[in-house]
């Protein structure tokens, strides 16, 4: 199945299908440069248990005088 779709890195227009070797990217260029922003902790995850740590965190400062 081809869909067409906006590369997440550039937003060049390319297909999304088993042809696209970078799927959902345009090209190895863009893929490595996301790639590269996950390794450099510029994206992340939330899960529950780490919103629950931040929360404690920020209470414990806002106590501290």
């Amino acid at each position: 199945m081809k869909k067409p779709v906006k590369c997440p890195e550039c937003g060049k227009a390319t297909e999304y299908s088993p042809e696209n070797e970078y799927r959902p990217f345009c090209s190895k260029r863009c893929k490595l440069i996301d790639l590269g922003e996950w390794i450099e902790g510029r994206y992340k995850i939330n899960s529950e248990e780490n919103s629950q740590e931040s929360q404690y965190q920020q209470d414990e400062s806002s106590t501290k005088h």
